[in-house]
Formats: structure tokens, sequence, C-alpha cells
């Protein structure tokens, strides 16, 4: 489908002023919404018009001067921004030097008229026509902007950073799904982003479309939101709605194979076609998309009814040769242009014998018309209509006359007032354009202060590391010390441990060992255990080395200075005899006589030392008992009698007192 055909499809607003001024209070416009059939007129004001713009998103907005829209270039500018972004405005007069509406309308058969109502809706058809040309302030480079919904400030700590880690991530499942939808949709773009703690803070995506060919919309969800915002040019740009068709002479061969040419006005040869599936209004299409026709062609004569078809279709005037061109004047007429097949040579002598009869008429026409008027105009309506040359510009210089001043685009007159408004809004703007300037540099200082807040968060997670980290090692230090101070313990108990031991396994060769260096061999011997001192802490010493047991021979190597308690605790024992060196205590003896316990010199017993450990003959130690026994006998009669002796002296002393 062409362009001119795919306008048809859509909604076209055509507006023209009804009553009052844009520059003033309340205008009202004209409104003519068309979409190809059907015809919907009203008279609204300019807020209910911006409104229906709004819901309706009409696909052109037309209009035969755009300042009836907008007082001045800055305004016009405002005005475009805020239109839908499948909305574009149209100025069906032309672009920097527009031609007043009628002459357009008449050119292209539109009907009009001086109402208000049937210039928009001229304006309407013209549009739809692909006539005019789009006003535009923006280019076709779109920014899409991905950035966070919400701010990243707060309190600190891991709250506060995972928080923002779920926000930058938030912003970069965004931007990828963004990417794909636009690598979906084929769309060019380039891709710039910040990347911050846990994602990004904000994507760019700059695309090679208008906001309405992308598959994106702008919004707020959540953490992210979506901006999209078209680039401004320097200026007001215009743009011809479609490629400018100028008039051309189209040559036609019909049949199974359908062949045709199209020439300019000076004879060139712009382009050819030869199908065998077009149909007629195919056929009728790709010449559309190539020109307006003048002249319509044939090869032979009459004319064929598929040709005399198409030339109606274009009410363009027809030309037949005198007789069917023979196939040596085709190929002598087209030896210098190229085609694939006698189809297209056909056509092409066709349309060049058309203008071969022609050439003469274009040229007097030519030298008749003004530069600024168009040639293919004028033409059309000396070939097609029969008119002559000063007719048809007497005509059109009429049309010039009576619209020329009613379409002026040049702006009035402003009152005072107006000025004073004009001013103001200069303020406005330069405040607005002041206050954009602010946000932008209060986006750069609030990027910056993420940027240094992150710092910050990251280098409090460092230090909070690092202070882990000593902790860590104190606590580890800690338990080091401790470990070693439990490591020394345990080698103290094993050392005390493995004295025991060589004590036990002393013993245990005293009583398994064959005592070599002994005089006597085993049989007779008997292990003695040495105390240094008689006192309390060396027999607990002894008996932690020994293990101090009942019927054991002792020996102590200094007998001397022991008390009650101490003689009591060896007397707890019960050893089988006590060897002393030294004389004991009187209380000590005391005690171990009362307590029975043997007490006999060293001398008595010879003591061999092997290592720590000491033995004695038994019989020597037998010896050394009886002669206690013996001692010990004759030293209880001597207590006896002298009980005896006291208790005589005593009972003498009773007699003798006076009764």
């Amino acid at each position: 489908m062409s362009t001119r055909t795919a306008a048809l499809d859509a909604v076209i607003f055509g507006v023209d002023i009804q009553s009052g001024d844009v520059r003033g209070d309340s205008p009202s416009y004209a409104l003519v919404v068309f979409d190809g059939e059907e015809i919907e007129r009203d008279v609204v004001s300019y807020r209910k018009l911006r409104r229906r713009i709004d819901e309706e998103e009409p696909a052109l907005l037309a209009t035969d001067n755009m300042y009836e829209l907008a007082e001045d270039k800055d305004a016009l500018i405002h005005f475009l921004g805020s239109l839908p972004a499948g909305t574009r405005l149209v100025q069906v007069t032309g672009a920097e030097q527009p031609e007043p509406l009628s002459r357009v309308a008449s050119r292209h058969g539109v009907p009009y008229g001086k109402d208000p109502m049937q210039e928009a809706e001229a304006a309407a058809r013209l549009a739809a026509a692909n006539v005019g040309h789009e006003v535009t302030a923006f280019t076709d480079t779109t920014e899409v902007k991905v950035a966070r919904g919400r701010s990243t400030g707060g309190g600190g700590g891991w709250s506060e950073d995972r928080y923002t880690r779920r926000i930058h991530g938030s912003v970069k499942r965004r931007t990828r799904e963004v990417e794909s939808e636009l690598d979906d949709a084929g769309l060019e773009y380039e891709r710039d982003v910040t990347e911050k703690y846990g994602g990004f803070s904000n994507a760019i995506f700059t695309v090679e479309a208008r906001p309405e060919e992308i598959p994106v919309s702008a919004g707020r969800s959540g953490d992210v939101r979506v901006e999209i915002e078209r680039k401004r040019r320097d200026g007001i740009e215009f743009r011809p709605l479609a490629k400018r068709r100028e008039h051309v002479i189209v040559g036609i061969d019909p049949g199974t194979t359908t062949a045709v040419a199209v020439l300019g006005l000076e004879g060139e040869v712009l382009d050819v076609l030869s199908t065998r599936t077009a149909d007629t209004a195919a056929v009728i299409e790709w010449i559309v998309e190539r020109g307006r026709p003048l002249l319509v062609a044939a090869d032979v004569t009459p004319m064929p009814g598929t040709v005399e078809k198409i030339r109606r279709s274009f009410d363009a005037a027809g030309w037949t040769p005198d007789r069917d061109l023979p196939v040596d004047v085709k190929k002598h007429r087209t030896r210098e242009v190229g085609y694939d097949n006698d189809h297209e040579r056909d056509a092409i002598a066709a349309a060049l014998g058309a203008y071969d009869a022609h050439v003469d008429q274009f040229e007097r026409v030519a030298a008749k018309v003004p530069p600024r008027q168009e040639l293919g105009t004028v033409l059309s309506r000396v070939i097609a209509d029969e008119e002559s040359v000063e007719a048809v510009l007497e005509d059109l210089q009429d049309d010039d006359a009576d619209d020329e001043e009613e379409h002026e685009h040049v702006e009035r007159e402003l009152t005072a007032e107006e000025r004073r408004i004009k001013q103001l809004d200069g303020q406005v703007e330069r405040l607005q354009d002041h206050v954009e300037t602010l946000e932008e540099t209060i986006e750069a200082k609030d990027d910056r202060i993420d940027d240094l807040e992150d710092e910050l968060s990251n280098a409090r997670r460092e230090e909070r590391r690092e202070a882990r980290e000593r902790r860590e090692v104190t606590r580890l230090e800690r338990e080091n010390d401790r470990l070693e101070r439990e490591l020394e313990s345990e080698r103290e108990t094993v050392e005390e441990l493995e004295g025991k031991l060589d004590r036990l396994k002393a013993l245990w060769k005293l009583d398994h060992s064959n005592f070599a260096d002994v005089a006597e061999k085993k049989a007779g011997l008997v292990p003695v255990k040495v105390i240094e001192q008689f006192t309390t802490d060396d027999i607990e010493a002894a008996h932690e080395r020994f293990g101090l047991a009942e019927d054991d021979v002792i020996l102590l190597r200094d007998a001397s200075g022991a008390g009650r308690s101490t003689a009591e605790r060896l007397a707890d024992v019960n050893p089988k005899v006590v060897l002393r060196n030294g004389q004991l205590s009187g209380m000590a003896d005391r005690v171990l006589f009362e307590r029975e316990i043997p007490v006999a010199p060293a001398d008595l017993v010879t003591v061999q030392e092997v290592d720590e450990l000491a033995v004695a003959r038994e019989s020597e130690i037998e010896d050394a008992i009886a002669d206690w026994e013996e001692r010990a006998a004759e030293r209880e009669r001597q207590q006896s009698a002298e009980m005896v002796d006291r208790l005589i002296s005593e009972h003498r002393a009773d007699r003798s007192e006076p009764s």
C-alpha cells in the first residue's frame, strides 16, 4: 500500500480559527474529523481542542497556518512538544513560504470555501492526500531513560545497603528488558549505563526512531521509572508528507505482459516496468508513486481500452500515433535507452512519441509561465482542458489576489497588554530553562552524592569487616593463650605422671630384678621408702612418689623436729618399721611408741640404694624390729616400776598427813 493510501486509513483533524485570536482570550476553532469516509464537524474552544487531541490522538493535525495554534515560535515549539507521540502537525499550504489555501485546494481538486469550517475540511482532505509539510521541532532520535524511581538515601547500615542494592538491581533488570524490546523491534540504538553498587543507577538508550515506534512505555513502576523524550532541533523544520510528485508522461503497452514507461517533461526516462501479474489497480498505484501523468500514450491506434481506463483515472490527456508505430521506428527512437524486452521498448517508444508531439508546446508554455508558478500545473490545464496559457495564468493570479492577504503568515502588531504578556511568558520560559538547568545540576549532584554514599557505604562495610577481623584475631589470640596454658598444664601433668611412672617402674624392678650389684640376690631383700625429713610435707611428697602403705619399711634421713601431728600422720600409715637418722623429738617418740610403731636406728640396717630406690636385708629388718621390741618391753617395765613407785610415794604421803 502506498503512503497516500495509508493516510486515508488514519484519523485526521482539520482545524481553522473560527473566532478570536490565539494571542488573545478564548479563541474558538472549526474542527473537522476525517477518517477517509466520514466527516465530523464541530466548533470547539482551544482547551477542548487540546483535550480531544490528547484523547483521540489523531495521526495528523492539519491547518493552513501553524500560527493559528501558537502565537510565536517558542509557543509553537512548546505546542509541538505537548502533542501525543503519534500525532503530527501538518501545514497543508507549504513550508517557509506557504501558498494560499484556495490555490492548493484547486490544484489538488479539493472542495474549498472561505467559511472556517470549509477551510478546516479542505485542510483535512489535503492532509489525507499527503499534501503539505509536517511541522517539527524534534529529530527522529528519541532518548529512553531508565532510572531509579526512589531515593537511595537512608540512615546507613546493612538495611540501607540491601535497599540500595535492590533498587539498582531493579534498574538493571528493567534496562535489560528495554534492551530486549528494542532488539525485538529491530531498532538501532546506543546504550550508556551508569553502574552502581548492586546494578545500575540509570541507563540511557539513544534510539533512532520516533516515540510511537518504540515498544516501551514511559512511567514509574516500583523502584524504577522510564522516561521517553525526543531530541529537539535547533529550530522549526518542515518535511513534506510525501515526496513531491512531478508531472510526467506515461507510455503503456498492454497485454499478457504489461509494460509502463515514465518520462519527465524534458523527455528523460525516469522508470520502466514490465509485469505479467499486476492488475490495472496495481499499475495505477505504481504510476502514482512516480508522478502525476500529464499525458498517457500508446504505440497503436486507436488507444487500447486498458490504456484509456488508466488515462481517465488520472484525468490526463491522451496521445496515439496517426498509425501504429512500426518496429523499426520504435527501435530507432529507443536506441539510446536501455530496456529488457520488447514490451518495455514499445512503452518507451509510445511515451517518447507523445513527448515529441508536444515538445514545442511545452517550450512555448514554459516561456510564458512565471518562475514561481509550477509549469506542470499550467501544462495540465492547457493540454488536458485545452485552456489558453493566458487564461490559466490569469485564473491562478486571481486566486492569489483573493487569498494572499487573508492567508499571509505574518504576525500582527501586538497590543501593550499582549506585549507585556509575551514579555512575562519570555521570563517564564527563561525561568523554566533556568529551573531545568538547576534540576540537571541537582540531578548531577544527586548522582555525585549517590557515588559518595556508595563509596562511604563501601568504606563502612570495609571498616566493619576489618573490625570483625580484629575481633576475630583477638578472640583467636585469647583462645591460643588459653590453649597454651592448658598445654603447659598438661605438660606439667605429663611430666609428673612420667615421674610417677618411672618410680612405679623402679618399684616393679625392685620386685622383679635380680639386683646383680647387691651381694645377695633377690631372696631376703625388702624395699625401703625414703623420707628426707620428718615433716608432714615430706611424708605427703613420699606418698605421692611411692605410695606409702601399711607394712612399708620407712627410712627417715632426718628424724628430728617432728611434732605430734607429724608423728600421728606417719603412724596412720602403720609402717612395719621406721629407720631413723638422728634422734626423734620426745613428743614424736612418745606418739610412735604409744601407737606401737617400731622405731630403730638406721645404723642397725644396711640400706643400699639403686637410683632413687633403696633396699635392705629382710633379716636385718627383723633384727631391728626384735631389738625395738626388747627395748619397748624394757621401757614398759620401767614405766610400770615408775608408776608403782609413784603410787607408793603418793600413798605414803597420804598416810603421813595428820588426820
